[in-house]
């Protein structure tokens, strides 16, 4: 394998990382974007209507279920939006840090399809906010119901204020998506660190250096001395150029 492949790979691990820590609001401020970097966001949370509400949430593995009755007209459901996906993003979806625990789903009332699923959910304002075991929902809610299982959430305005109703509900403590972010940054910088002496460890024992390009790679190492982020992988970069001036 060619030794430029090993360089634009080692490129990518410490300089992506190295972004992350210097744009994290950008990081953050971007989650719920489309992995395909379009301008749209993408919606975790699954749009469900009357023809599909009954099968999806009783058909769902998990437990437990939010529903959002909102209309899209609504300029306080549009503002409570990204507030409620970043929320989605924990429970929903394949990539879902707590995977099967929530299905997080909303249904539009603006639209004429839905009017009577609303109506079942006595619901007067948007957006409203429903919890309850998942299997439960298809016997709507009403006001003041007697030992009802399905629940409005009262005070889930903000994804802070609407997590940690969540974990009083279950008795959990779920990771905020902002903290769950930071986590991935401080794996990607750890990553790094490690995957720079392995990368250069590879090409030393497949003997891959070259004349034709070790003037490259040299100038290749210079840079990482000047910029990685670790004084370790610093220190090693002295060394390997060291050990590649040695080699013919």
């Amino acid at each position: 394998m060619s030794p430029v492949y090993w360089i634009l790979i080692l490129n990518l691990l410490i300089l992506k990382p190295t972004s992350l820590l210097a744009g994290s609001r950008t990081v953050i401020g971007e989650i719920g974007n489309n992995d395909g970097g379009g301008s749209e966001p993408k919606d975790y949370a699954v749009e469900l209507n009357v023809t599909n509400f009954d099968e999806v949430l009783k058909d769902t593995p998990a437990t437990y279920a939010i529903v959002e009755f909102y209309a899209h007209w609504c300029p306080a459901c549009r503002n409570y939006k990204p507030h409620y996906e970043n929320v989605a993003r924990l429970f929903n979806g394949p990539d879902a840090v707590h995977p099967g625990i929530i299905l997080m789903a909303r249904v539009d009332c603006a639209l004429k399809i839905n009017t009577k699923l609303c109506d079942k959910f006595s619901v007067g304002h948007y957006p409203m906010l429903f919890w309850g075991p998942s299997t439960k929902f298809s016997a709507g809610w009403e006001p003041n119901q007697a030992k009802a299982e399905i629940h409005v959430i009262d005070d889930g305005r903000t994804a802070e204020l609407l997590l940690n109703w969540i974990n009083r509900q279950i008795g959990r403590i779920f990771t905020s998506i902002i903290i769950w972010v930071c986590l991935k940054i401080a794996g990607a910088m750890y990553d790094a660190e490690e995957a720079t002496p392995t990368a250069f460890d590879i090409i030393l024992k497949l003997k891959m250096i070259k004349s034709e390009i070790r003037a490259s790679l040299t100038n290749f190492l210079q840079l990482l001395v000047a910029h990685h982020p670790f004084r370790r992988n610093q220190l090693e970069q002295v060394e390997l150029m060291e050990e590649t001036s040695k080699r013919k």
